[in-house]
């Protein structure tokens, strides 16, 4: 880093194998990377809610956001409802270029980007997984896709997609949703669905990530609150006063008034 470079930000595209506060003048940096969001449904959730929560955090942008909903954590109580939902919302949307004002999703960035979301769902679809709806490519288009029955030993489990493909996991009590939700290396963005928001904020200060949201969308973000994640989704934060800490360094300057007595 110039030596004329206080701060450096970093976003995606960062080498794991590029040192934090290494010797290498980057101690410096703060870095915003990839995500794995999961959004949990607790049993008392207004499903209607949840799913149009989950169907614009996965596809908006065709789910090229670092904080889309990758993997919604549903109580086995209501999965089959939620999951009824949140496909038929998926099945709506319009698939189509940009140019088209009736479009809602577009192409993806790169046919490399198309081929690793369609390896996702081949190699979940052949390990068992239910593809609810979508699931298939035209060109770099890729229909909004929903997958039932994501089990960890599938890539879409643990890698991120950054497609417009959201994963149902059906889990049997808070406490397992929890563990399930923090089985990834990222933390970035979360959600937690739920009627008791007492219940649901103790849910969220569980999950580790840098922001969760309850009852509202993973993908959220306001100029004037810290946004930034925890473990392999990055560090420091951006946006309000954060920002201004991660990009300043703190000092201590005093001003003797009076004489004083040193001891030797």
């Amino acid at each position: 880093m110039p030596p004329a470079v206080g701060r450096l930000t970093v976003r995606r595209g960062w080498s794991r194998s590029s040192p934090r506060g290494a010797s290498g003048g980057w101690a410096g940096a703060g870095a915003l990377l990839g995500g794995k969001a999961p959004f949990l449904v607790l049993p008392d959730a207004d499903l209607e809610e949840a799913a149009a929560a989950a169907s614009f955090g996965a596809f908006m942008n065709q789910g090229e956001i670092c904080m889309s909903t990758e993997r919604v954590i549903v109580d086995r109580t209501v999965a089959d409802e939620l999951s009824a939902r949140l496909a038929d919302r998926a099945a709506k949307l319009v698939v189509g270029p940009p140019s088209d004002p009736s479009s809602q999703i577009g192409p993806l960035v790169h046919a490399n980007a198309r081929d690793h979301v369609i390896a996702l769902i081949e190699d979940a679809r052949d390990k068992g997984a239910q593809v609810l709806t979508g699931g298939t490519a035209d060109g770099l288009f890729v229909r909004p896709t929903v997958l039932g029955g994501v089990m960890p030993g599938m890539r879409i489990y643990r890698e991120e997609t950054f497609g417009p493909v959201v994963s149902i996991i059906e889990v049997d009590s808070t406490n397992e949703a929890v563990a399930v939700a923090n089985d990834t290396e990222y933390g970035l963005s979360a959600s937690v669905f739920g009627k008791d928001a007492a219940a649901a904020l103790d849910v969220a200060r569980r999950i580790k990530s840098g922001i969760c949201h309850i009852n509202g969308a993973t993908v959220h973000d306001e100029p004037q609150m810290p946004f930034g994640g925890v473990g392999a989704s990055g560090w420091g934060r951006f946006g309000s006063r954060a920002a201004l800490e991660e990009f300043t360094e703190l000092r201590w300057i005093t001003i003797q008034s009076g004489s004083r007595h040193y001891p030797i």
